[in-house]
Order: structure tokens, then sequence, then C-alpha cells
């Protein structure tokens, strides 16, 4: 369930970016979707503060580096809390 979840919200992140685009490039009709924009520029500078403060989670992440700051930046908490917790529970167990 909880997975589930995270791939929602990941889905809504992607949508907001997307229909921010869409507006920005003109392909949206006018006088709709006008504050898409700002939704998403508001969770890009939430996300960048997130990468800022939780670095050492996201640097968790088994694959390249970049890749990382990336998902952190487009989902922040859904991508590094995973991490976090992944690594909780391997402390636990040794």
């Amino acid at each position: 369930m909880k997975l589930a979840i995270n791939y929602l919200l990941r889905a809504l992140c992607l949508l907001a970016y997307a229909m921010a685009l869409g507006k920005l490039a003109g392909l949206l009709p006018a006088g709709t979707f006008d504050r898409v924009t700002t939704v998403a520029l508001v969770l890009l500078v939430l996300h960048t503060c997130e990468l800022l403060l939780m670095f050492k989670h996201v640097r968790l992440y088994k694959g390249p580096m970049a890749v990382s700051v990336l998902l952190t930046l487009l989902f922040g908490l859904l991508h590094w809390k995973p991490l976090a917790d992944e690594k909780v529970k391997s402390e636990r167990e040794t």
C-alpha cells in the first residue's frame, strides 16, 4: 500500500511538471491551469531545500549520484525517505 501511494504521488509530481512545461510552451489553452507553473516552481524550490538538508540520505542511492540528485529534485521526500528507512532497517538487523 505504501509503495502504491509513493508511486501515485510521484506520478502527480510528474504531472505538475509536465503541465507546467506545457503551459510555458503554450500547449495548454489560455486561461486554464494558470497556477500550474507556480506549483511546479514551489515543488522544485522545496525539493532543492530537501536536497541540501537531507544529502546524507540522498547519497545512499546505489546508482550514480547525479541520478539521485535528479530524483530528489523531482520527487523530494518520495526519493530519499525510502533510502533512509532502508538504512535504519539494515542497521537494526546488524
